[in-house]
């Protein structure tokens, strides 16, 4: 703004402080007349986000719902998935079962949406008609019969080999001998008996020589016959393996035809049943005589005689039996569309499985039966919400997530396993094909934090669905606000509000989004009220909520959370925090902060003092000294500097040390919102003119003199009219804001009152110039073509003290007498 331009500031009348809402401008008496919202308001860029993220089908455009606590991303996702999920069918289901091959590695089958009990009934039943039918078809009279035909041919031949053996011993003087270690030989005496000791012994060495080469000789051939005698065994113990394998594979076979025809669709299925017929054939023990362990477990159902239900209790507590058992992780036999999953505590085991273990014999066992399901694979076909922070919260869950995307695929794991102290035993599952849309929901900061520290996010989460804070105030989304209160009483089961009380809450909504051109979006605050309204209403016995109710429902929010502001109009009382809104004073002026206390936040003013004295130019904030100041306020007081240079002493070094200090302020400050009153009490101080206390100051500048919006207006405002009202409004007091600021005025009512009876003031001011111009009563002054501006103006008599005083530097600096 060129100064020259600048014109007094107008205080504002009591219509632009707040800008209500025309209860007849709705068409309905009470929001029972108006029909459910079924579409999000406020956040078409959003929507569009997210209904681009869920249409297409890339890898890699998983969504981040990104914005403000509050403001509807969880519900709008919700909606979106449910309607898209309501178009798809079931997904298949996802089972493991046991790998005959390498059992460390269950198998990964998929089958069609209720398939996966289907087959686990299926080989329970199977099992448990085996654990009946061989062995009673192995121990038959029949089979009995075969086999001991069978053995008998394998006896004859032993016993052919043996007396072989007899007679070619007898021949060669040698008799075999049955002993306890098994078949020895002994030389034979003239009676055939077995020659004693005493006789070997008297016999001439010749005779002896001979003996013992027959011994030998018979030895060789009793060898011969034992290992003849092994082969027969070993073939025996084949031929009735065999024959049993055989006996065995016709009952397996006869039951597995039917289920080969039913699951003729899934090859899969047919190598499985391939596989387990094998392997009944290879572990026939299994299926013997139930023993000791499993005896308690079938007596009930066997004293009944029922012996499908004793092999029933025997297949539940045999862990041999395991390895024939189907484990379902995930089930979509009950389920009509795609499954929408939110994982509200998505630890490692919840987001991608785990496996449960049992102690055996002092290690930690497990099996493919204990492997238990994930929310990926529940969501699997369908779509995941996690809350971003939730995930970053659980060790190794994000990093966990993201290799699940990146390679499409779901693998268990297993933290720390290589730490434990016990042994373990563990497995190595089939990962599971992952086909999955994932929407993390979080704050904005959070996902562009994500973004530019973690280059996994632009890989995977190609869509950022940003939820707006507000959206614009027209009478159409003022009509759809209404929708949506009506919409929320239906569903909540709250009293109907009336067009007067619809209107109240849209006045507040602006108040909330700090803009009269905008409502908020913050859609859970307002459902709170909502119901904090309609509790209201009931307690004064009404049938619907009124204008009243709304008005009662915020005050009490702000009596159940402003004991901060109370104490604080004490202690402005009682003189402990010093604050003039009468008088002036040199150097001295009431800006204006905004302090929050959990979700209540409300203005207070507070006291700024500048002094000014020769000096390198320095302009030294005191807080920033400290280090109680934060950056944007240290950046507004250098800003301070800059301008006084540039617009008093341009060819020039500025002549001053001046020091700037919230007075009685003990906690941080931040912002450049003090920046003009800061501005205003250093000209004070450079003019020596004093300044109205009776006005309040917020407002940021640049060095331009230029006055710029700041937040929090609003408060702001209020905190110094309530201190204002406490010592009694003079008709005098005001606050300067922003010109810019005057779109964001949603003042309390009590404000509006007393402005519209000419009780307090508002000024809009664009420039330093009419700020200064307002707080002394002394005009600010132009410069004219030489760059001198007004004497007696401000700015004249703060251009002439800079000059007085570079004058009087620049005498130190040579050392000559001052004048």
């Amino acid at each position: 703004m060129d100064p020259s331009t600048v014109v007094p500031a107008q205080a504002l009348p009591a219509s632009q402080l707040c800008r209500g809402c025309d209860a007849s401008s709705f068409a309905f008496e009470t929001t029972a007349e108006l029909e459910p919202l079924v579409v999000v308001i406020g956040q078409e860029r959003a929507v569009d986000a997210l209904r681009f993220g869920i249409g297409i089908q890339r890898s890699g455009y998983h969504i981040f719902a990104h914005g403000p606590v509050g403001s509807g991303k969880t519900t709008t996702i919700r909606q979106f998935l449910a309607r898209e999920a309501a178009r798809r069918d079931a997904p298949r289901d996802w089972c493991y079962v046991y790998n005959f091959e390498e059992p460390h590695r269950p198998r990964a089958v998929r089958l069609p949406a209720g398939g996966g009990s289907e087959l686990r009934q299926t080989m329970n039943q199977l099992i448990d008609e085996l654990l009946v039918a061989l062995p009673t078809t192995l121990e038959n009279e029949a089979t009995i019969a075969r086999r001991k035909r069978l053995l008998g041919d394998f006896e004859r031949r032993s016993q052919e080999n043996f007396e072989q053996v007899k007679q070619a011993a007898a021949q060669a003087g040698v008799a075999l001998l049955q002993g306890p270690d098994g078949v020895g030989v002994a030389p034979l005496a003239e009676d055939g008996t077995a020659m004693k000791h005493e006789t070997f012994d008297a016999l001439p060495d010749a005779d002896k020589m001979r003996i013992r080469e027959q011994l030998e000789a018979a030895q060789g051939l009793l060898d011969a016959a034992a290992r003849s005698e092994r082969v027969i065994q070993r073939e025996a113990t084949e031929a009735i393996v065999a024959f049993d394998r055989s006996v065995a594979a016709q009952e397996v076979s006869i039951r597995l035809v039917e289920l080969r025809e039913r699951y003729a669709a899934l090859p899969f299925v047919l190598t499985y049943f391939d596989a387990v017929e094998r392997d009944v054939q290879d572990h026939l023990d299994f299926f013997g005589p139930a023993g000791d362990e499993d005896e308690d477990a079938q007596n009930s159902a066997a004293h009944q005689g029922d012996p499908l239900a004793a092999a029933r209790a025997r297949r539940r507590t045999d862990p041999r039996l395991r390895r024939y058992s189907v484990n379902v992780i995930v089930d979509h036999s009950q389920d009509q569309t795609a499954p929408v999953i939110t994982e509200r505590y998505p630890t490692l085991a919840n987001l991608v499985g785990r496996m449960d273990h049992e102690q055996r014999m002092g290690a930690l066992v497990t099996d493919f039966t204990l492997i238990k399901p994930g929310a990926l694979h529940r969501a699997n076909d369908g779509f995941l919400v996690i809350d971003a922070e939730d995930l970053l919260n659980q060790p190794n869950s994000w990093d966990a997530l993201k290799r699940a995307l990146r390679h499409e695929e779901i693998r268990l794991e297993v933290p720390g396993s290589e730490h434990s102290t016990q042994t373990t035993i563990t497995l190595d599952p089939e990962p599971i094909a992952l086909h999955c849309k994932v929407v993390l929901i979080g704050s904005t900061r959070l996902f562009f934090g994500l973004h530019a520290l973690d280059s996994d996010v632009p890989e995977l989460f190609k869509v950022g669905a940003e939820f707006a804070a507000s959206m614009p105030r027209t009478a159409d989304n003022e009509a759809l606000y209404a929708r949506f209160i009506g919409t929320v009483a239906r569903n909540e089961q709250l009293l109907p509000f009336e067009a007067g009380a619809v209107a109240r809450i849209v006045e507040h909504s602006s108040r909330l989004s700090e803009d009269t051109q905008r409502l908020s979006t913050y859609f859970m605050d307002i459902t709170d009220l909502l119901r904090e309204a309609d509790y209201w209403a009931h307690q004064a016995k009404r049938v619907v909520v009124r204008c009243v109710d709304v008005d009662e429902a915020i005050g009490a929010r702000v009596r159940r959370s402003d004991l901060s502001r109370q104490r604080m109009l004490e202690a402005f009382d009682r003189d402990i925090m010093l604050l003039d809104v009468r008088g002036s004073a040199i150097g001295q002026v009431n800006g204006l902060t905004v302090l929050t206390r959990g979700d209540f936040s409300f203005g207070m003013p507070s006291r700024i003092t500048a002094r000014v004295r020769l000096g390198a130019g320095d302009v030294v904030a005191i807080e920033r000294e400290v280090d109680l100041s934060g950056p944007f306020h240290s950046k507004g007081v250098l800003i301070l500097q800059g301008f006084l240079s540039g617009r008093y002493v341009p060819n020039a070094e500025l002549p001053i040390a001046a020091s700037l200090t919230f007075e009685q302020s003990y906690s941080a400050v931040e912002g450049d919102s003090a920046s003009s009153p800061e501005l205003y009490a250093l000209l004070s101080c450079l003019a020596e003119l004093p300044i109205k206390q009776s006005l309040a100051v917020t407002g940021s500048v640049n060095q331009a003199g230029e006055i710029q919006a700041i937040g929090g207006v609003n408060d702001k405002i209020e905190g110094f009219f309530d201190v204002c009202r406490q010592q009694g409004l003079s008709g005098d007091q005001g606050v300067l804001i922003p010109a810019s600021n005057v779109q964001h005025l949603m003042l309390r009512r009590d404000v509006v009152e007393a402005v519209d009876a000419g009780r307090f003031h508002i000024y809009p001011v664009s420039h330093v110039d009419q700020g200064i111009a307002l707080l002394t009563g002394v005009e600010a002054g132009q410069p004219g073509s030489d760059g001198r501006f007004p004497t007696g103006s401000v700015n004249g008599r703060v251009q002439a003290r800079l000059e007085r005083m570079a004058e009087q530097r620049r005498r130190n600096t040579i050392g000559e007498p001052s004048a």
